[in-house]
């Protein structure tokens, strides 16, 4: 006899031999998932969310390292009016502003309410 019984036996295995080298790519897949495209996911909506709530008045910095103040928010073009000095203002689109150094806080409806009231 030429063939040996072991390797018949082994020819019946196989099946499960070749699942058992597909769980490494899985447990990879996951690891990255976890580790890589998760937190990248959660950095971008945060991200997403400073832009949404960028508002006049806040101190913003852009992707190209320019400091400014926002004096105006055009929402419809999804623009900002930022001043970078003295009487110097540029239009720059909200999704190039990189980080906000400083917020103002929103005006309460008790203080607009009565600040109205002073100025009639």
């Amino acid at each position: 006899m030429l063939i040996s019984p072991a390797y018949a036996q082994a020819a019946g295995d196989a099946q499960a031999n070749g699942l058992m080298s597909f769980i490494p790519l899985v447990l990879i897949f996951v690891i990255f998932y976890f580790l890589l495209i998760r937190p990248q996911q959660k950095k971008m909506k945060d991200h997403k969310a400073v832009l949404e709530a960028v508002r006049r008045g806040d101190r913003i910095v852009t992707n190209g390292g320019v400091i400014g103040l926002v004096t105006k928010v055009i929402a419809e073009e999804r623009q900002l009016e930022v001043e970078i000095a003295d009487g110097v203002r540029v239009k720059v689109m909200r999704d190039m502003v990189n980080t906000v150094l400083s917020k103002t806080e929103p005006v309460s409806d008790k203080a607009d309410k009565a600040e109205k009231d002073a100025s009639k």
